[in-house]
């Protein structure tokens, strides 16, 4: 009953991470383009690469599942 098993191979790759950003943060050719706005979301990867980022947490969450990845939130 204890038997470990590995349901999906790529089951990692298909994770990633949404995590709030302070514009202030962010290179001043991306906070230009930003505007007013004082955070913004990144999706990561699991190798830490940033793929996306967006106005808010739901955008961030919707944009992952349409790529059918699983987003998981980092505080």
């Amino acid at each position: 009953m204890n038997t470990k098993y590995q349901f999906a191979p790529d089951a990692d790759e298909k994770i990633v991470y949404v995590r709030p950003v302070a514009t202030s943060d962010l290179p001043d050719e991306v906070q230009s383009q930003i505007g007013s706005v004082k955070t913004v979301y990144s999706v990561h990867n699991t190798a830490g690469e940033q793929l996306a980022l967006v106005k808010d947490r739901k955008l961030a969450f919707v944009l992952a599942r349409q790529n059918d990845l699983a987003p998981v939130n980092v505080h």
